[in-house]
């Protein structure tokens, strides 16, 4: 059975009950650092604890835990993501890796690109949306997403589109340097199609209206 790996930072999590609807059963679950600090909120045990604990003591669980060097090039995030690779795994979900200091967000959306360009599966959620990066396979985006925005993270991206959309386009460029792909919205009883044909994106659909309405994040790690 195919099997998904679920990666937990210690980003803060302000709705658990929403992020909470994305897990499933039967998820391999990696905690990183101070991650374990979700383990209440999210409902579910670890199968594997990664970090070099300088954010959270060592609980000492009768789980596997790699313990790593504080100075090193991956963050711990980073490590858990490359070591599930290692053990096989093609489906990702990372939640508490966005939100509080911006360099640790920005290096875990970078995580969805990585794993984007060796052919896995990946989403990112926080408390008021998901991401994913999007590429020559069409995704979709329906109605019970208020809105989405069409982000460039990785350099220059050509031959995008948008169908029943607000703001449709076709055969469109978006580069680092100009994002105007901010707040999209799918036509009523449509799904919005996406695709780019040259370089990739990133597409945040967004749950809440309001983001300001969520709660502060914490570090992510």
């Amino acid at each position: 059975m195919h099997r998904r790996c679920v990666i937990v930072g210690g980003a803060g999590i302000g709705d658990y009950g929403a992020v909470r609807r994305y897990l499933r059963a039967g998820d391999f679950n990696v905690f990183c650092d101070c991650g374990l600090a979700h383990r209440e909120g999210l409902g579910i045990a670890p199968h594997l604890i990664v970090g070099d604990f300088d954010s959270h003591e060592d609980p000492k669980l009768d789980v596997e835990t790699i313990v790593l060097p504080c100075e090193k090039d991956d963050t711990d995030t980073v490590f858990a993501v490359k070591e599930a690779l290692r053990r096989g795994f093609d489906d990702f979900l990372l939640v508490g890796a966005a939100g509080g200091r911006l360099d640790h967000t920005l290096a875990n959306v970078s995580i969805l690109l990585m794993l984007h360009r060796q052919g896995k599966s990946a989403l990112l959620v926080d408390d008021w949306s998901e991401m994913e990066v999007v590429g020559a396979e069409p995704v979709h985006v329906d109605g019970s997403f208020p809105f989405f925005s069409l982000l460039n993270v990785s350099g220059t991206a050509r031959g995008v589109t948008v169908e029943d959309a607000r703001y449709p386009l076709r055969d469109a460029e978006i580069r680092c340097t100009y994002q105007y792909g901010v707040s999209n919205e799918a036509l009523p009883g449509r799904r919005a199609r996406v695709r780019v044909g040259e370089g990739e994106l990133l597409l945040i659909r967004v749950r809440q209206e309001d983001a300001h309405t969520a709660p502060p994040a914490g570090a992510a790690e």
